[in-house]
């Protein structure tokens, strides 16, 4: 499932990494409780190495979040699907890849590596640590280990443990998450059929996040849950969880339906032959008032001699003070055509979506052979989706109808 761009903070492996907002809440609500959980078991330590501890050990964390998603990601690009970025957020770590796996055997391997980098790194750090043979002792007797340990080894152990929970965890068969998508993979090598084995992989998912829901409700409430325990925060955290994974697994299965939907449509089927244009010398004040305020286009196709030589899109009028606009023409900040992204007649309009989406626009220009031939907008693609939309099922009207 796609999230939202983040801002970039660095590339690896030709993918960029990104940060939604929602990570400097759970950095900083991890960072507060390592903190204090380091003041528990160590009161010796002064505030200042604790607190440096926590924010290192809140990093280190994260890191090995982004190599959970970078093994995700390797494996999708080494089977020939590109990934756009990996986004870190509130619940963790996303990798935008642009196409569903073409194979059960693909999306096994690339679903089920990620767990597996998890486990092996929390195994590895344990190791390291020197508690690897001791694992039970430490989870069932903290107060009598953990104080035991140097700052270097509580951080490792912390580390450790929670990497092979992240690992376990997100072997969990509840789709969207890997576990998930491994029993997506089974379902579909022997159904044969991605949208029903998705169907089912997402019923399961739904089912985990309600009863993860159910459970956290409940622990507000006093119930104590094994593993989990009780109280307001763990509760209220765990019914989130719930509630995400229950959203998360419906929109991924109605992410599959619109991808059927569409696939193997051309888009000469849906795309709008005469749009409106623009000519690059015309004034950005005339377009305004004779063009967009009679039209619902949010971009407009600059022609000049039959061909197509930019675009020009309502952001770019925005970019200048309306001062100006009696004065500067389209040519003067429309983007030239060799900087545009265009489709072909006869493109599939799944991959058209997928294009809309990459580059974050809502309508792109279809050109035949150097020619302007229409425009496809993210609305077309939509009423396409509604209208062909599975009758009384569980379809994506829900979704694009949004």
């Amino acid at each position: 499932m796609q999230r939202g761009q983040g801002f970039r903070i660095g590339r690896l492996f030709g993918i960029d990494i990104r940060i939604e907002w929602t990570w400097l809440i759970i950095f900083a609500l991890v960072t507060y409780s390592l903190g204090n959980t380091f003041g528990q078991f160590h009161a010796d330590w002064s505030e200042s190495l604790r607190w440096a501890l926590a924010v290192i050990s809140a990093l280190l964390f994260f890191g090995s979040v982004l190599a959970h998603e970078l093994a995700h990601s390797l494996v999708s690009q080494a089977r020939g699907n590109p990934v756009n970025s990996i986004t870190l957020f509130l619940f963790g770590g996303v990798s935008n890849i642009r196409e569903e796996p073409d194979s059960p055997q693909g999306e096994f391997l690339m679903a089920i590596l990620g767990p597996v980098t998890s486990i092996v790194i929390g195994g590895v750090l344990l190791v390291i640590a020197g508690v690897a043979g001791e694992p039970i002792a430490t989870v069932s007797s903290p107060s009598e280990v953990l104080p035991q340990l140097s700052p270097l080894r509580m951080v490792l152990v912390w580390l450790g443990s929670i990497n092979l929970v992240l690992g376990v965890f997100n072997l969990i068969p509840g789709f969207p998450l890997d576990g998930g998508r491994v029993l997506r993979s089974v379902l579909w090598a022997a159904t044969g059929d991605l949208r029903q084995a998705t169907r089912w992989a997402s019923w399961v998912g739904r089912g985990f996040g309600l009863l993860m829901t159910v459970s956290g409700i409940s622990m507000v409430f006093g119930a104590t849950i094994p593993f989990f325990g009780s109280g307001l925060f763990n509760g209220l955290w765990l019914a989130f969880i719930g509630w995400y994974l229950n959203n998360a697994s419906a929109q991924s299965y109605q992410s599959v339906v619109v991808q059927d939907i569409l696939e193997g449509v051309p888009v000469k089927r849906m795309m709008r032959n005469r749009p409106p244009t623009a000519a690059p010398e015309t004034s950005v004040e005339r377009l305004v008032r004779e063009e967009i305020m009679s039209s619902d286009a949010h971009s407009f196709p600059v022609m000049e001699n039959d061909e197509l030589v930019g675009i020009v899109t309502l952001e770019d009028i925005r970019s200048i003070p309306q001062e100006e606009w009696d004065r500067a023409t389209v040519r003067d900040i429309m983007t030239p055509h060799d900087q545009c992204a265009v489709l072909q007649p006869d493109a599939d309009a799944a991959d058209a979506m997928t294009k809309l989406a990459t580059c974050e626009v809502s309508q792109l220009p279809v050109v035949d052979q150097g020619r302007l031939a229409g425009v496809l907008r993210r609305q077309d693609l939509i009423r396409w989706m509604q209208l062909h939309a599975e009758a009384g099922g569980w379809g994506p009207r829900s979704a694009i109808g949004r």
